[in-house]
């Protein structure tokens, strides 16, 4: 028979993982405002991430000056100061001794994220925002007394509240701490972690509302046929999911050696040469995302923004610019999905469902397959759609992506491969 967990113990922990989810949420949404003010100071028509509406030249322009100027700052800092992101808390997370984030490391995660984002960079908030949240909530074992176990929970804490803010998901923010961050599971470490995910949701919903991060009309299986070919896209889309993590560790390794300068310089050049056909892919790309959620993107641009969304938003992970690629991912998935849907209405018109509903499985099959998360995937896409008619199909379509990783490739999750290309390269000058 276990023994009962003593109340002042269980009181600790519920006030512990409380406070976490307060610091990650108000951390995470804060870094939000600052995107969203910086974007509407400028963007035509004051519109957040209206980035299609400038003109070609400043298409090329806005990227590569950010790049260049976001370089020439960094390389300024010293090494250390340079670890942020997921693979920052990955490195420290399950290294004993350093489960305290820095503070410093995270100042420059909250700047450079927003300098790499208003600048048009194909990276996202989320990234920068799961070390935000989880450097805020490391905080607290600064101002009271806590143990290597509280320091490594607390971790835990913010990055589950961080996506829960993030995109209204407290139950996804829960799994993706045991899934992406590796965090083992134990009822007296997890009982904070879902408080901080409860918290977070709750700010967030307070500040933005209850509704889901992206409004998703009413969708569902059109016909049992259509499984079949829901298999084939899930398939080919965990293809892309690996190519993507590939070309990013083959960036990286070539150019581990590179100034902080020219990686960046480079990695926003790129971009907007990019951008110059497909605008959608700067920033997070989340109003296009929506637009494909309700079938308003034409093939021909969903079928492009494969292509460049993949190819840029690897070019900047791999060039280390300081965002990052759980929205990339999303996007890609969703243009996947919006092509699969294109083809299935051609092919069976009377039985296929709307494309709405083949992105929403294309988004999930893409992310389940990147970070090698397919129950946070799936927990995500229940609490986006609130349908529980949709897990038959997205389960289908994430098992099948991860497949396709097993099978042929094999690779780690995207995280996973970047921490392990960082550790073989050389300090950046």
């Amino acid at each position: 028979m276990s023994t009962p967990m003593p109340r002042k113990i269980l009181l600790r922990l519920t006030l512990l993982g409380s406070c976490a989810g307060v610091l990650a949420s108000l951390g995470v949404l804060t870094f939000r405002w600052c995107i969203e003010i910086g974007q509407s100071g400028f963007l035509p028509g004051g519109h957040i991430g209206n980035y299609e509406a400038l003109p070609a030249w400043a298409r090329i322009i806005l990227p590569a000056a950010g790049g260049l100027l976001l370089g020439l700052a960094m390389s300024q800092l010293s090494a250390s100061r340079l670890e942020i992101g997921v693979v920052h808390i990955l490195n420290r997370i399950h290294q004993s001794g350093s489960e305290r984030l820095p503070a410093g490391n995270a100042l420059v995660q909250f700047f450079a994220g927003i300098v790499a984002i208003i600048s048009g960079q194909s990276v996202d908030r989320e990234g920068p925002g799961v070390h935000i949240g989880a450097a805020s909530a490391s905080m607290i074992g600064r101002f009271i007394t806590t143990n290597a176990e509280e320091n490594h929970t607390l971790l835990a804490c913010g990055a589950a509240a961080s996506i829960a803010a993030a995109f209204n998901t407290p139950l996804a923010g829960v799994v993706f701490v045991i899934e992406v961050l590796q965090v083992k599971y134990r009822i007296i470490r997890f009982f904070p972690v879902i408080m901080a995910a409860v918290v977070g949701a709750i700010i967030s919903r307070e500040i933005h509302g209850s509704a889901p991060s992206f409004a998703i009309p009413a969708i569902d299986l059109g016909s049992l046929l259509e499984l079949p070919f829901i298999a084939v896209m899930g398939f080919l889309t965990g293809l892309c999911a690996m190519l993507f993590v590939s070309l990013s560790e083959s960036i990286l390794r070539a150019t581990g050696s590179w100034s902080l300068t020219r990686c960046y310089g480079l990695a926003g050049c790129c971009t907007g040469l990019l951008a110059l056909w497909t605008p959608q892919i700067m920033g997070v790309s989340y109003d296009t995302l929506e637009a494909m959620l309700h079938g308003e993107v034409a093939f021909t641009l969903v079928l492009a923004l494969v292509f460049t969304k993949l190819v840029g938003t690897a070019l900047c992970i791999g060039l280390r610019i300081p965002g990052g690629l759980i929205g990339p991912m999303l996007v890609i998935g969703g243009a996947i999905g919006s092509v699969a849907g294109f083809i299935a209405s051609g092919l069976y018109p009377d039985h296929a469902g709307s494309s709405s509903f083949y992105a929403i499985l294309g988004m999930v099959a893409m992310l389940g397959a990147a970070l090698r998360a397919p129950m946070t995937a799936l927990i995500a896409l229940l609490e986006l759609t609130s349908n529980p008619n949709i897990i038959l199909p997205g389960m289908l379509a994430v098992v099948s992506a991860n497949i396709a990783n097993l099978l042929i490739l094999g690779k780690d999750s995207a995280f996973t491969t970047l921490a392990n290309a960082l550790k073989l390269q050389s300090p950046p000058k």
